[in-house]
């Protein structure tokens, strides 16, 4: 796995339409249900993962912008380092967008919270979570926080056509961390 970098979150209960009672709160890495920090992307301070490579670049960005981080999580993702591509259903070597530095610290006591599938059709940052958008927690045993218990059960669901249904791909899995807000 891949460090690729940290994101504040408004982590948001469990909504009505997500049928499970498995599911408390979603941990999930893109911002479709609990959103990432303000407009990140049109500050441009990024890395070539699409999150950043620390949580001061983050912080520095709200007091610039007058963010309110108070209420959000921090999160640190690591990512598995192939993308399935769902078209020709296999595995396949991705890289970081080279035109942004790419230089993630990493945090000193992280909590792993689970793993996540997400979509990068475009191919820049998160897009799709299945296990939150497309209903899929309610078919999978996941997690309080609407994750995977295990890279191996992401990764099988994945090559098993378990999220055809769902966003087109590719797919990407992710190490969900909870970091300790400084």
């Amino acid at each position: 796995m891949i460090p690729a970098g940290y994101m504040y979150k408004a982590v948001v209960s469990k909504p009505d339409w997500l049928k499970t009672d498995q599911v408390k709160d979603i941990y999930s890495v893109s911002g479709c249900v609990s959103e990432d920090f303000d407009e990140w992307i049109n500050y441009w301070k990024h890395n070539g993962y699409w999150f950043f490579d620390s949580p001061e670049i983050i912080e520095n960005l709200a007091k610039e912008h007058k963010i309110d981080l108070n209420e959000m999580k921090l999160f640190f993702y690591k990512v598995y380092e192939q993308q399935w591509n769902d078209e020709v259903l296999e595995w396949e070597q991705f890289e970081p967008e080279e035109s942004f530095e790419t230089n993630v610290q990493l945090p000193e006591s992280p909590i792993l919270e689970g793993y996540d599938v997400t979509t990068f059709t475009a191919q820049t940052y998160a897009e799709c979570s299945p296990l939150s958008c497309n209903h899929m927690a309610e078919e999978f045993k996941v997690s309080s926080h609407c994750l995977l218990n295990s890279f191996e059960e992401a990764k099988h669901l994945i090559e098993s056509g378990a999220f055809n249904q769902c966003e087109p791909g590719p797919y990407r899995i992710f190490e969900v961390y909870r970091v300790a807000n400084a």
